[in-house]
């Protein structure tokens, strides 16, 4: 795997807030247990609001539909899928010092993950409202305490640990509040020579920032993980094999997820590897790409090359599709 090179990253000065910080869960920090090396997750940890409807959206009158509330964000999914691997795994985030917050951190704990996690007085947990159809996903959401991510917390973190590979959620990087923390978290893997591998995130907000900023927040990290919409954005129009070949001129390796199309995957000296999806009756796409990347990782960091990274990410992926909800039952 490519080291991280991203030491000259600018990064703000901790913001001081009324704060405590959550610690829970599996706390061992040896460098390798039974499953492989710790690995730090950075990112978003709120509370997923999942709207299940079957047809379209009746606007201005009544839609039926199957809600149910549980844990979510992409940093905290893809933790949790890599807990159920039985991967050592720290997940580093914000939430409010509120009811919410407190469940999502016992809940991720109850999996396996240790949780680095501030609770910020005065501020809400981020919330995302999921409306799944049968043929597309929509979120909205409230990032709230996301945002308030601290570098101080970040680094911290990968200080204390003998972890070797960092995995950073794009969110942080694709809002003001969050990014000197994303920046960080780059900057310190770099310091401690930790491997280290970003998720694109998502279209909407990559498109915000521009493409050009995203990647130089990003260059030469070790692997870059994006599907078909957030490539279009990152590296334009044309086959996956292509934007991720495009993209390598920024990361070391780039994989280009396209859901039941399998997923591309190319390195920097030019070489390719093409993944296949695993068919399985599809119940709920959410978190399935957080579940994808989680069985990317733990293969990747025990040593297994592409080919047969793509195909534990395949393998994760599936399992997530074939049940309701982001996380690992």
């Amino acid at each position: 795997m490519s080291r991280a090179r991203v030491s000259r990253a600018r990064v703000s000065r901790a913001r001081v807030s009324p704060a405590r910080v959550i610690s829970a869960g599996d706390r061992r920090t040896g460098p390798a247990g039974p499953h492989g090396a710790r690995v730090i997750v950075v990112g978003d940890l709120v509370t997923d609001v999942l709207v299940e409807h079957a047809g379209p959206i009746e606007v201005g009158s009544d839609t039926a539909a199957a809600i149910t509330v549980s844990g979510g964000g992409q940093a905290a999914n893809t933790a949790a899928w890599l807990a159920s691997r039985g991967r050592p795994v720290t997940l580093v985030a914000a939430v409010g010092d509120d009811p919410a917050g407190r469940e999502r951190v016992a809940e991720l704990a109850a999996t396996g993950v240790h949780c680095a996690v501030r609770a910020h007085r005065g501020a809400s947990t981020g919330s995302v409202v999921v409306l799944a159809g049968p043929h597309e996903r929509t979120m909205i959401t409230d990032r709230g305490a996301s945002l308030l991510l601290d570098p101080a917390d970040v680094v911290a973190a990968i200080d204390a640990t003998d972890a070797r590979h960092l995995h950073l959620s794009g969110y942080p990087l694709l809002h003001d509040g969050s990014r000197a923390a994303g920046l960080a978290a780059l900057a310190a893997a770099s310091r401690r020579g930790l491997t280290t591998s970003v998720d694109a995130a998502s279209a909407a907000p990559l498109r915000s920032v521009g493409a050009e900023a995203f990647l130089a927040w990003v260059r030469d990290a070790g692997l870059l993980l994006c599907n078909t919409d957030e490539a279009e954005v990152l590296a334009g129009p044309g086959p996956a094999d292509d934007q991720a070949a495009r993209l390598t001129a920024h990361v070391a390796d780039v994989v280009v997820k396209q859901g039941a199309e399998g997923a591309s995957w190319a390195a920097r000296d030019g070489r390719r590897w093409r993944g296949t999806a695993s068919r399985v009756p599809m119940k709920d796409p959410t978190g399935a790409g957080d579940a994808f990347a989680a069985g990317l990782l733990d293969a990747w960091c025990s040593g297994a090359g592409p080919q047969a990274a793509l195909a534990a990410g395949a393998a994760l992926g599936a399992e997530a599709v074939a049940q309701v909800g982001a996380r690992p039952r």
